[in-house]
């Protein structure tokens, strides 16, 4: 079997990772307006080419910047778009007396457009460390998926005055900033482009299909629906460029949010959505068995998620490689590829887990690709 000279390759990853010390320290001053947010930006560049020689050493050829610029996944993103406003996040008090910050609020208010470049100067850093510290390997840039400017609110997330309805005008106009952003992003080189996305997941599980359910919203409508969003963006990616999809149901802290099997989504996910490659989450029973993955059609890549983030106790290659044969009862070897089962830091907190651990699971998932696709 060949190697993949394009991504996504056999052994990849989802792309966040354990921030250091000293970059949340400086995140921290930066808060309490200690430095400037240039002086940040400048310990952020320190931390990039350290994560980016990392990458380089554990065998990887894809590298990303670690997401070490944001603090959530997606909101960092998503609320640069012109449009989109994020709530200030309140604290709640739990059933059982502790108190927990909600996640932050995102909301439509206006027309959504894309009112300047958002990843291009962070992409062209990147860049320049790839070239200059892993020469061969491939930048990749991960941004949040369209569809979380939908799902978290329903319809009530979305202005009435701005979209009173939501097909097409929302739908077109999302995708028209996507497909900027995309733009922006090929001029400056980028040929890898990784779109994170919850929902999809979500709609596996019955708890959240009944949450969608009382926003207005059909589970069973709402994949193939996705799937023309999501194929409305396709349609304006930029010649050259891989666009691909990771589905996770929950990153924070080592917590999951959501579980079922992909059997609800799997059809509008891997036979209607016209992107290249999805990263799917298949790290422990949450997730269900590959049958799902018989709707993959030829020519596109499913990378099994098969090494977890959330715990620092190492898998054994002989259990990745069954997996990994097991899946291939569905769709070809050769169309399948192995990953962790997520980032190791979707948000600035970090899951809990070791430095080092994140280290041996990353040279893991090379070593077992390596034997298995040669």
């Amino acid at each position: 079997m060949t190697i993949r000279t394009t991504p996504p390759f056999r052994a990849d990853h989802v792309g966040s990772f354990l921030r250091p010390p000293y970059l949340l320290e400086a995140r921290e001053k930066k808060a309490r307006g200690e430095i400037t947010a240039a002086q940040l930006r400048e310990v952020e560049d320190r931390a990039i080419a350290e994560i980016v020689a990392f990458q380089r050493d554990v065998g990887l050829q894809s590298i990303t910047d670690g997401e070490f610029r944001r603090t959530y996944f997606h909101i960092d993103f998503l609320e640069q778009l012109g449009g989109v406003k994020t709530d200030v996040p309140v604290t709640i008090r739990k059933p059982d007396g502790t108190e927990e910050l909600a996640p932050p609020v995102m909301r439509v208010v206006d027309k959504v457009r894309h009112v300047k470049d958002i990843q291009r100067a962070d992409f062209e850093f990147l860049k320049a460390q790839v070239a200059k510290l892993a020469p061969g390997a491939t930048p990749k840039v991960t941004i949040p998926s369209p569809t979380m400017l939908h799902f978290r609110g329903g319809r009530g997330g979305i202005s009435r005055d701005a979209y009173p309805e939501l097909d097409p005008d929302f739908y077109d106009d999302v995708a028209r900033a996507y497909g900027e952003e995309l733009q922006s992003l090929a001029d400056a080189g980028c040929t890898y482009v990784q779109m994170d996305d919850t929902n999809m997941a979500y709609l596996c599980d019955e708890k959240m299909r009944e949450a969608a359910r009382q926003r207005g919203d059909d589970p069973n409508e709402l994949p193939h629906r996705y799937a023309q969003f999501i194929n409305k963006v396709v349609a304006l990616k930029p010649a050259g460029m891989t666009l691909c999809m990771h589905l996770c149901r929950g990153n924070f802290k080592s917590t999951f949010a959501a579980q079922g099997n992909y059997e609800p989504v799997a059809e509008a996910l891997l036979a209607e959505m016209n992107l290249d490659a999805y990263f799917m989450e298949y790290d422990d029973d949450r997730s269900g068995d590959f049958r799902p993955l018989r709707y993959l059609p030829k020519g596109k890549v499913v990378v099994l998620g098969l090494v977890t983030t959330k715990f620092g106790q190492l898998e054994k290659k002989d259990d990745l490689k069954r997996r990994i044969g097991e899946a291939a009862q569905y769709a070809p070897l050769e169309q399948l590829a192995l990953s962790p089962q997520c980032g190791f830091s979707s948000t600035v907190h970090g899951n809990l887990i070791a430095v080092e651990d994140q280290r041996r699971k990353l040279e893991l998932v090379v070593e077992t690709a390596r034997e298995v696709w040669g």
